[in-house]
């Protein structure tokens, strides 16, 4: 059995095969995924997970160079990006429009969708190198 915190066999397969420059996104119920994206959809009910407790598990594991949070973040939801910010330490943040956001999903790895029903609560990290 593993030792590490990731547990979930999707999101650990999906961490194995990313690339430098690869991204995967984490986020809200709401978000709409694309078709021909992976999702991995480990809501329950609401708030169960929340969207931070994911992120937490996920950065155990995956070498994050970069992060791309929502620009509407920082008005509606301030409370999720100080815990966001608190959480990913000196990693560059870069903030996008939630509608580039949603486009971004195309190219993503996969999408793991909590229960979490906060606004704009959506991540996707950007995978960086271990050497």
């Amino acid at each position: 059995m593993k030792k590490t915190r990731v547990i979930n066999s999707d999101i650990s397969r999906v961490i194995s095969q990313m690339g430098h420059f690869d991204t995967i996104g984490i986020g809200d119920a709401g978000m709409p995924v694309p078709d021909f994206t992976e999702k991995i959809d480990l809501a329950v009910e609401a708030g169960i997970p929340t969207f931070m407790q994911v992120l937490e598990n996920v950065l155990s594991e995956l070498q994050v160079q970069k992060v791309y949070l929502a620009e509407e973040m920082k008005l509606q939801n301030p409370k999720q990006l100080a815990a966001v910010k608190e959480l990913i330490g000196d990693t560059p943040i870069e903030f996008i429009p939630h509608e580039d956001m949603k486009q971004d999903l195309n190219e993503t790895k996969a999408f793991i969708r909590t229960g979490e029903e906060t606004p704009y609560s959506n991540i996707l990290l950007e995978s960086g190198v271990v050497f």
